[in-house]
């Protein structure tokens, strides 16, 4: 179960995303560092929570023309992470300049590639926001069509609200990456995301990892946040 939790250090400096990693260390395999924090510190933030012991999700939703999101998924895929995203809106032949930029500068610095994830639809829009920005499709369908977009471009996976869970895991198969941020425990607030489900729903509709940030990194204590977070998931997977 550990191993399927992703803690979001979304902290607005190294000094605060280190605290909270340490206090988190061990407890958890995953951290993600998003744009807040790899903004604010560069490439060395990922390497200091790689010292700690943690894989890293790194979130910068690359979206741009293929060339450049080759060259910056080379750098990024030369740092160690082991999740990396790209937006799905930005085409298939983006997302697969990602994907083999990741590879090659994985394989120029001697580590492992990392997986690349295609981001569907952000979990902070409803089908009414999808509407004004000119989607034409309903937010299931646009889901629905970015996920094969991205599964021809050889992606690892997808980003998903824990709504579409299930039918992302029936459309990729067993073997594909399902991430899905929009997490929220039971007596947590929705704060900025609109789609958004229990870590026990999401687990259970076939997320392959859930994302957790605020519940955890708000908390007074992070860790025994984290603790009766996972007490919940286990409490609900007993009683399913």
């Amino acid at each position: 179960m550990r191993e399927r939790v992703i803690v979001a250090l979304d902290q607005p400096d190294a000094a605060a995303a280190l605290a909270c990693a340490s206090a988190l260390r061990g407890r958890v395999r995953w951290v993600k560092v998003g744009m807040t924090l790899f903004y604010a510190e560069g490439p060395v933030i990922i390497a200091a929570v790689r010292d700690l012991g943690f894989d890293v999700f790194l979130d910068l939703k690359l979206h741009d023309i293929p060339h450049q999101v080759e060259r910056a998924a080379r750098a990024l895929g030369a740092l160690g992470v082991g999740m990396l995203t790209v937006h799905a809106s930005g085409g298939e032949a983006m997302v697969r300049a990602a994907v083999d930029g990741a590879r090659e500068g994985a394989s120029a610095a001697g580590v492992a590639s990392p997986a690349v994830l295609a981001v569907t639809v952000l979990t902070s829009l409803d089908a009414r926001m999808l509407e004004s920005l000119g989607v034409c499709r309903g937010l299931d369908e646009q889901v629905d069509a970015l996920a094969r977009l991205a599964s021809s471009a050889r992606a690892a996976g997808v980003v998903c609200s824990p709504r579409e869970a299930a039918a992302m895991r029936s459309m990729l198969g067993a073997r594909a990456l399902v991430v899905t941020p929009g997490v929220r425990p039971g007596d947590g607030g929705h704060g900025d995301q609109a789609r958004v489900a229990t870590p026990a729903a999401a687990l259970a509709a076939g997320a392959s990892h859930i994302v957790i940030g605020r519940p955890v990194t708000e908390a007074p204590d992070p860790a025994l946040a984290l603790e009766r977070i996972i007490e919940q998931i286990e409490s609900a997977g007993q009683d399913a």
